[in-house]
């Protein structure tokens, strides 16, 4: 994988760039339609298309831009054109997560998700929120993922760090403290 991350960190690094010579909101654009073009490209359908030899860069191009859905601003077309023509489609999920990354280092924040046992609604979110920006010390971008398997509580990863307050996690705790 490392080769990956070294094939991507230049498209998101000149992507960083060129977002700051845009006004500001440039880069937050630019988040939503490369974590699209993202999706995308890791889709095994599209994989195929990108092996094929038939498919000319324009049709690729069409294809991508056409399955992205709204009509993708002309900085987002230039950059899926030059990844396009690199040959570096495969690529763009590992970009994405790399340009995501230097907005977040620029902003100060980091992107938390949340794995919760039941639905939570924007109040819940809210505070939640405000208790673990305490607890990690840095503003959080978060998203909720539903995860049943927690029976209860919640799991927070922020990057390479956890919080699990879980009912899983503490029956899997008392387990531990039983059999040991």
């Amino acid at each position: 994988m490392a080769e990956i991350a070294t094939i991507a960190r230049p498209y998101a690094e000149a992507l960083f760039k060129a977002c700051a010579d845009q006004p500001e909101g440039a880069a937050r654009a630019a988040l939503d339609w490369l974590d699209r073009l993202g999706a995308i490209a890791a889709s095994p359908a599209l994989l195929e298309i990108v092996g094929n030899p038939k498919i000319t860069s324009e049709q690729l191009f069409g294809v991508v831009s056409g399955v992205a859905g709204d009509a993708l601003p002309v900085l987002a077309q230039n950059f899926l054109r030059t990844v396009i023509d690199n040959g570096r489609v495969e690529a763009l999920p590992e970009i994405a997560a790399q340009f995501r990354a230097l907005v977040n280092r620029q902003r100060g924040s980091s992107d938390a998700v949340v794995y919760s046992a039941f639905a939570m609604d924007e109040a819940a979110l809210a505070e939640l929120g405000a208790t673990l920006e305490k607890r990690f010390a840095r503003k959080l971008n978060l998203s909720v993922q539903r995860d049943e398997a927690l029976i209860g509580g919640i799991r927070v990863v922020v990057g390479d760090e956890v919080l699990d307050t879980s009912v899983k996690a503490r029956l899997e705790q008392m387990k531990a403290a039983l059999t040991a």
